[in-house]
């Protein structure tokens, strides 16, 4: 391929990537050119050449396509925290659906071609959506900011206006900056671990409270920017401060302590609420989670009689939709301030059906059905990697009847479904846009144990049992 970084191309562009970019071919080789839309024709700098692709910039757009608008971020090109707000959104809803479809066609699942993918659910008014964000700190002269790296760079963007935050957590993380500042309170950077290095923020919808952590490499005094900011913002509810001494890009620390208000903030989502810890995981976009929560309890169809687990439950969300539906809920998640929330939301719902474990559902599930508990359904909602191989294993193993995976990732969920499909038929997959104006999307997949395998196990099962089969026959 006799194509040099900085060289100038034309270039006509076919389809849209995994990460929103425009893809077109220059001499049979594909070309990422970020920025570029479906059907336009442009003119791009060569940033990187690999053996089989080539990265470019996008310089000017000789035809434009119609669905094309202009993004109102000021800051948009070199944030990168979103990737397609240059799209109309009805557009941008399309183009989730065919991320699931290039990412079933990249894995291939069986019966992948005849799956049933449901139009994108999107929002009436999708911005100001996003209730929590990790901003990162960084000092510049006498100035902290605060704000995301910019793609594939340590460059920190600062946001003020962010168009996709809550408006109340934008106005507390800008007084935050200015506050650390003030007050002096030592800054990370990549030489020293000791300073502030990020400043959590999360609004709850029913109740408009506000939880923060700061993230430090050392023990720190915040009394007074606590008090600033508590004088000016009522909503705040808690600040906990969590301890990060490593230089790993985790974001968190292993100790996580509150210096002042609540344990806990109440969120709800359909009709019941609960308690968030700050290190709980709970969806980053409330309105449309009740939505995705929606779609779970719809796809999963239980009965009184069933007895379910939810993997990955962190506070016990979206298991809590489930409960006065079945006999049995049992849930795991590896944070353990997660499964304590879990426990008390549970108590105080009157729930008496339920049972929280912290650990990995690998290692529990077994265990679990090594004592006797048998599970009917099984809804698993794993982190952008994916289910575990072994967990993988063990759903194969085991098979529930009937299962719903909810995913953030449609790479990581058409790799998962090549071995569930090994037990289970897909019903069909529900994406819902969880994060507009960007290239990720959540999907709701109904699956079902596929009939051959039922009849299977029931044979097994006879067999360990010592039951003469010729009876039946």
């Amino acid at each position: 391929m006799n194509v040099k970084v900085k060289q100038r191309i034309p270039l006509k562009i076919k389809k849209m990537g995994i990460n929103g970019e425009g893809i077109g071919f220059y001499k049979k080789t594909l070309v990422f050119v970020p920025g570029a839309l479906k059907g336009e024709e442009v003119y791009c700098q060569v940033t990187k050449v690999q053996r089989n692709f080539i990265e470019a910039k996008l310089l000017t757009i000789n035809k434009r396509s119609k669905f094309r608008v202009e993004a109102p971020c000021e800051i948009y090109e070199s944030c990168g925290g979103c990737q397609i707000m240059h799209l109309h959104y009805d557009k941008q809803l399309e183009f989730k659906e065919d991320l699931l479809r290039q990412a079933l066609k990249k894995f291939a699942p069986v019966g992948y071609e005849n799956y049933e993918i449901r139009p994108t659910i999107g929002m009436q008014e999708p911005l100001y959506y996003r209730a929590k964000l990790q901003f990162q700190t960084r000092k510049f002269k006498d100035e902290v900011k605060a704000g995301l790296y910019a793609q594939n760079s340590h460059y920190l963007v600062s946001l003020k206006n962010c168009l996709v935050q809550d408006k109340v957590t934008q106005a507390i993380v800008n007084k935050v900056a200015r506050l650390l500042g003030k007050y002096r309170l030592p800054i990370y950077d990549e030489r020293k671990t000791a300073g502030v290095r990020t400043v959590m923020i999360r609004r709850a919808r029913k109740t408009g409270q506000v939880q923060m952590i700061f993230v430090t490499g050392r023990k720190l005094d915040f009394s007074p920017v606590v008090r600033d900011l508590v004088a000016e913002f009522p909503e705040l509810e808690t600040v906990a401060v969590n301890y990060h001494t490593s230089k790993s890009s985790e974001i968190y620390g292993d100790k996580t302590e509150i210096i002042w208000g609540e344990e806990a903030i109440q969120e709800g989502v359909l009709d019941y609420e609960f308690s968030l810890s700050p290190r709980a995981f709970y969806q980053l976009n409330p309105e449309q989670t009740e939505v995705l929560y929606g779609e779970a309890v719809k796809a999963l169809d239980v009965t009184k009689e069933d007895h379910l687990i939810d993997a990955y439950c962190g506070v016990g969300t979206i298991g809590f939709a489930f409960a006065k539906k079945v006999k049995s809920l049992r849930g795991m998640d590896i944070i353990p301030e997660a499964i304590e929330d879990a426990k008390r939301n549970a108590k105080r719902m009157g729930f008496d059906n339920t049972l929280y474990e912290a650990g990995t559902a690998e290692e529990i599930i077994p265990r679990w059905y090594a004592e006797g508990y048998r599970a009917d359904a099984l809804i698993v909602d794993p982190p952008r990697t994916g289910l575990d191989d072994k967990l993988l294993e063990t759903i194969v193993r085991y098979a529930p009847e009937k299962m719903v995976y909810v995913s953030c990732n449609v790479s990581t969920l058409a790799r998962d479904l090549v071995k569930l499909c090994q037990v289970y038929d897909v019903h069909y997959i529900q994406s819902v846009d969880m994060f507009p104006h960007t290239a990720r999307t959540e999907a709701v997949v109904k699956l079902v144990k596929k009939v051959y395998w039922c009849e299977r196990l029931f044979w097994c099962r006879l067999r360990r049992q010592k039951i003469d089969t010729s009876v039946i026959n």
